[in-house]
């Protein structure tokens, strides 16, 4: 029997086993778990100002389409309403009153128990970063700018978040030296907090607009990769917000670019407008996501798709089917991040911040829907508290599900609700769990002095109603849902000031 001789075939094994190693190397995240791999990012505005605020804008900055005069019905810039009730200070608006009585009002960004509260809800709801949004900063916007970025370094190290410079380049004629000299001048020393975002034991920075096929992005490949390439020489790690057909530079693309993207660290393709029901939501899964993540991974860059809510405006998100559908997605494509776009966007409908769970919270007659839109309650933070579960599923802390595991309102069964008219009609109040509820604590939830009408009461819960603040006065108590308040003796109707709920 003849022997093969292997001698002679040692260079092809040696050339293949380069090949496979090669090709197990370029097949592993490019890099370990940080502030951006391995953790939710959220896109934080912070643009919000009011008049009379004190801030350098002193108008309503992005409240309005029209900044001089009050937001109202003929002067909207906002798609969806916030939750206003844990900002300490707010404005008063054009708008009328809120569904429950309440007056409309909005918060300033300029005040730092705003951005207090915004990072609060993120620790409390396990959110790892915030991307500060920072547009050309040689406006008139720029003080205001500067202001917002050291108050979310303060939120950000009270309440042990990260936080990260974002350049939205957009329209930003002399953007190519004046980013330049921002980072120098002002942004950099930002880098100095233990709350700003390190991956791979560098600051991250994220320039958002490279590539995007319209005039509003103009620079050559060229221009990009000078910034790109000097942000790199400043130490930074480099994520770059870019268009969905980056990889095949078509569409929304500028042709000729993937030097440009291959250039950055990170890469994190905008969804905005391309994702509004589940459908679309699997076409980016199985037409860009995965492709992505395949050419991402042969070439050394980290991959941050989109998640998005959708636009409530446009009744896309279904109760938060789709956001977790878009999770879910992520997950399974083998993602290193996950960005949300965006935290704070009332302006398009895309916030996953505190919102108006329905008509009670909603200046009458507005046009603005609550997060019930489609019929299912969910409460204010229900986005939030979405958000926290699909980075848990991101980190591997509950296994990959398509089954969306929040509850939009986990107090169903549990809590009592009020009514302004007989038989649950008209406003209806938070949800109340067990407590006490002076007459201010139940002004902030949706229920003005003597104006509650019936209740709802589930099993095991008892409910004391008082007609004087500080549970003093006439007391009325009930065990199971009353419809009438007018039918109790005495009449309670209109005459609830403070509750106990037992």
């Amino acid at each position: 029997m003849q022997r093969l001789n292997f001698t002679k075939f040692r260079p092809v094994f040696a050339r293949v086993l380069a090949l496979l190693l090669l090709a197990a190397v370029s097949s592993r995240a490019a890099s370990p778990v940080g502030d951006v791999v391995g953790k939710v990012t959220v896109g934080y505005q912070g643009w919000f100002a009011c008049g009379g605020d004190g801030s350098p804008m002193n108008n309503w900055w992005h409240w309005a389409n029209n900044w001089g005069a009050l937001p109202s019905n003929s002067n909207k810039g906002i798609k969806a309403w916030p939750d206003v009730t844990e900002y300490t200070t707010t404005y008063q608006t054009g708008y009328g009153n809120l569904g429950n009585g309440n007056p409309a009002k909005l918060y300033s960004c300029w005040n730092q128990q705003t951005v207090n509260t915004h990072f609060l809800w993120m620790q409390q709801n396990g959110i790892d970063t915030a991307a500060l949004q920072r547009f050309n900063p040689n406006t008139q916007e720029g003080p205001i700018r500067d202001a917002v970025a050291t108050r979310v370094r303060t939120a950000a190290e009270t309440y042990g978040r990260k936080f990260l410079i974002m350049y939205d380049v957009s329209g930003w004629t002399s953007m190519q030296t004046e980013i330049k000299a921002d980072w120098t001048n002002k942004m950099k020393t930002h880098t100095t907090s233990g709350a700003y975002a390190k991956q791979n034991g560098k600051p991250v920075v994220c320039i958002w607009g490279f590539g995007f096929n319209d005039s509003n992005h103009p620079w050559s490949a060229a221009v990009c990769l000078d910034v790109i390439n000097w942000f790199k020489g400043q130490g930074c790690y480099v994520v770059g917000g870019v268009p969905r057909e980056w990889r095949t530079g078509v569409g929304g693309s500028r042709a000729g670019y993937i030097g440009v993207y291959h250039a950055f660290n990170m890469l994190s393709p905008w969804l905005i407008g391309a994702v509004g029901n589940v459908g679309d939501a699997d076409n980016i899964y199985n037409n860009f996501m995965v492709g992505d993540q395949s050419d991402c991974n042969a070439n050394g860059v980290d991959y941050q798709p989109c998640v998005l809510p959708g636009d409530l405006s446009a009744r896309q998100r279904v109760h938060g089917d789709l956001m977790w559908r878009m999770f879910y997605n992520a997950k399974r494509a083998g993602v290193q991040g996950i960005y949300i776009s965006m935290y704070d966007e009332y302006n398009e409908g895309n916030q996953i911040a505190k919102t108006a769970p329905d008509a009670s919270w909603i200046p009458a007659g507005s046009g603005y829907l609550g997060l019930d839109e489609d019929g299912t309650w969910c409460t204010s933070d229900y986005y939030l508290r979405l958000t926290g579960d699909g980075g848990k599923m991101l980190k591997g802390q509950i296994g990959l599900t398509s089954v969306r595991p929040t509850q939009p309102n986990p107090g169903a069964g549990t809590t009592v609700t009020f009514y302004q008219d007989s038989n649950y009609g008209g406003a209806a109040s938070q949800a109340l769990p067990v407590g006490t509820y002076t007459l201010s604590q139940l002004a902030s939830r949706g229920m003005p002095n003597d104006w509650a009408s019936s209740v709802r009461i589930p099993s095991g819960r008892t409910v004391i109603m008082y007609s004087d603040d500080n549970f003093s006065g006439t007391s009325w108590t009930r065990t199971s849902d009353t419809p009438a308040f007018s039918t109790l003796s005495p009449n309670a109707n209109d005459q609830v000031s403070s509750v106990k709920v037992q």
